[in-house]
């Protein structure tokens, strides 16, 4: 492309993508900051008052261990990157080669176009287009909000543009932090009554109800915990999950996710870079490999959309000494 002949005031402005995760687009209200990011509408930064309540990464850097990108039409991971449609085999592209599953979607690459943004929010929307593995023509829009009360909530909206019903699972990878506290000093608490066990590939084979070290319903100390798990039978209160991060002081950091939103993947790793452990803490509407198993998968007819809603909120007074 010539832009030589192009208005200057047409030509892309190369000073908006110094960035590796692309344009950035800030939100604040009161002492809360979201930064979002063009590459798969992801969650870069999240604070109040100047305290990270989310995982980051510097700006050469894309987002490390899939921190905060959304994730669509499918969350986790394909065996294989093999389902079939209509007795059909079809074959995605091999995107988590040491284990040959197909891994977090097809837009975790992609570039999302603004929709719409004003003071306390962002919208933000991508295309997936036909495919081998997937052809159907759907579009992925998410939206970031902080609310009065300075909690952030997100809303991904999957719409389907084809002329068939198309299969889907969405999710984000959101990784949460409570300021400077070592994550292996904090406690995370899940209210979930079943585990996916799965195998050495994380494809899941079975569930059972949760127990010993997988029972995080009392809270675990992640200084102790070696995980990569999913739940459901998530416990509800008004239509809402809740998963909470404790700091020994008693301030808090929780994601939240609404009642469309039946799974959440827990995952506590230590290469994560910078951090000693860091822990995800991913809302998912199914889980690993749904596309095979259909557990937890949707379908959305022509024309339609489905939408989940998750958020992060946090209690930053110390209640302890």
């Amino acid at each position: 492309m010539d832009l030589s002949a192009t208005p200057a005031a047409a030509r892309p402005d190369d000073t908006l993508r110094r960035y590796a995760s692309g344009r950035q687009y800030e939100i604040r209200r009161g002492d809360a900051l979201a930064i979002v990011t063009e590459l798969a509408a992801g969650l870069r930064l999240y604070s109040r008052g100047g305290t990270a309540l989310t995982e980051t990464y510097g700006d050469a850097e894309i987002p490390p261990g899939a921190t905060g990108i959304t994730l669509a039409p499918w969350a986790n991971r394909v065996e294989d990157g093999v389902w079939y449609l209509n007795g059909k085999k079809l074959q995605l592209d091999i995107t988590e080669v040491s284990r040959n599953n197909a891994s977090h979607g097809l837009l975790r690459n992609s570039s999302y176009e603004l929709v719409d943004e004003d003071e306390f929010s962002v919208t933000l929307e991508a295309a997936v287009f036909p495919q081998h593995g997937y052809p159907f023509l759907l579009r992925h829009r998410v939206r970031y909000e902080l609310a009065e009360d300075q909690g952030l909530a997100v809303r991904q909206t999957l719409i389907n543009d084809s002329q068939d019903p198309a299969p889907f699972v969405l999710g984000a990878h959101p990784y949460l932090r409570l300021g400077e506290v070592p994550s292996e000093d904090l406690t995370v608490s899940v209210d979930a009554r079943t585990r996916l066990v799965a195998d050495d590939r994380l494809i899941p084979r079975s569930t059972e109800p949760v127990g010993g070290e997988f029972d995080l319903r009392g809270g675990r100390l992640v200084g102790t915990m070696d995980l990569d798990s999913a739940y459901t039978d998530l416990a509800f209160d008004g239509g809402v999950a809740r998963h909470t991060l404790r700091a020994p002081d008693g301030r808090t950091v929780s994601l939240w996710q609404d009642a469309g939103c039946g799974y959440v993947h827990v995952f506590v790793t230590t290469e994560f870079p910078g951090r000693a452990k860091a822990v995800a803490i991913e809302p998912m509407t199914g889980p690993a490999n749904a596309f095979n198993s259909g557990e937890g998968l949707r379908w959305l007819a022509p024309g339609e959309q489905f939408s989940m809603t998750w958020g992060i909120s946090a209690s930053l007074t110390a209640t302890a000494a």
